[in-house]
């Protein structure tokens, strides 16, 4: 029987990131390729780093070239011989997501693990150049777009003989189950303007729910598995981590506040580095196979499972996936998508 000291020691344990995998458990990816979004800082950086001193090729993508300058040179400080690319992509503009997907699936042979990490945190509503709400732009729109056209580049990876299965893993958050109850992505109007006047947590926690929606009942139960593809989805939860991401408190609830927030929940966040290992595990375990844990939620290491009951509506998931290729068209046109089949037409 666990005792109140045992409780105690493991609550702290799972609050400072003390899961039994550490990066330097991420096993040799010579040979292997993998992206990362939001690869420049924070978590991002965390996870990019980690697959480059296991010797993967490793893209880094973000929006401002000086951070990935930054993020390169850090990371051959410790591994010199890292092959390591920075790639200038803006999430929140649809076209320039398509174009620098296009780019890459062109120009690279392969794509062993793809990581979407990069995101709009806690922060006031606001429109995207596309006229999107920017935390549904960034957080999924852009990163649903990006997987669509990566995704044959993927399957190409797939079908090497003897290769490693890829992987493709998005992060969510626990916040997901803060998502407003009315919340169910059957209209544009929803992520065009704030007419239900959501707050910044609201507008964050929408979006994790929607990686986890995609995730399971999108990408794995309407393509994987459908298409037979030998590829690996997940969504994972790194904890409370602290990054650039509380800067943002100050913008969605003013200086005073917001400083208040930031520096009251710091000291009991994870550091970016105990907040990569989820995803890491999930990117790179062989547990993933072993257990058959497809379109898993990992919330650490090993732990898998126990999203929210609206992150396990089979309805929310299908609207979510009617919703996306519609914006999508929209803003894009009908060839703003690729097909996610094997064979013609797109579902």
């Amino acid at each position: 029987m666990q005792t109140a000291k045992d409780a105690a020691q493991t609550a702290y344990d799972t609050l400072s990131g003390k899961p039994g995998f550490s990066q330097t458990d991420v096993k040799d990816l010579h040979g292997k390729t993998a992206l990362v979004t939001g690869g420049v800082m924070g978590i991002g950086f965390e996870v990019a780093k980690a697959l480059a001193l296991s010797r993967a090729r490793v893209l880094l993508l973000s929006r401002k070239e000086e951070h990935g300058e930054e993020a390169i040179a850090k990371i051959k400080e410790v591994n010199p011989s890292a092959d390591l690319k920075f790639i200038s992509i803006d999430l929140g503009n649809l076209a320039d997501v398509k174009r620098t997907a296009d780019e890459i699936r062109e120009s690279e042979e392969r794509l062993d693990l793809l990581i979407a990490d990069a995101g709009v945190g806690v922060n006031a509503w606001a429109l995207s150049s596309d006229g999107i709400d920017r935390h549904m732009a960034v957080n999924h729109f852009g990163h649903f777009l990006l997987i669509n056209r990566l995704l044959p580049l993927v399957r190409k990876t797939a079908a090497i003989p003897n290769n490693t299965a890829p992987r493709i893993v998005s992060l969510s958050s626990e916040l997901h189950r803060t998502c407003p109850s009315n919340v169910d992505f059957t209209s544009t109007s929803e992520v065009y303007e704030n007419k239900d006047e959501l707050g910044p947590n609201q507008l964050y926690a929408r979006t994790k729910l929607a990686v986890l929606l995609f995730i399971k009942y999108g990408l794995v139960e309407r393509v994987l598995v459908p298409n037979g593809d030998r590829i690996w989805a997940a969504a994972t939860h790194p904890g409370a981590v602290h990054t650039a991401q509380q800067d943002q408190f100050k913008e969605a609830y003013g200086d005073v506040f917001g400083t208040v927030m930031k520096y009251v929940t710091i000291p009991f966040m994870r550091t970016p580095e105990q907040g990569s290992l989820s995803t890491l595990y999930a990117a790179t375990s062989d547990d993933v196979e072993k257990n058959n844990w497809q379109g898993k939620y990992y919330t650490d290491p090993g732990k898998v499972g126990g999203e929210s009951n609206q992150a396990c509506d089979e309805k929310l998931g299908a609207n979510l996936w009617a919703l996306s290729h519609t914006v999508i068209r929209e803003k894009l046109g009908p060839d703003g998508l690729l097909s996610w089949d094997t064979g013609a037409g797109s579902k």
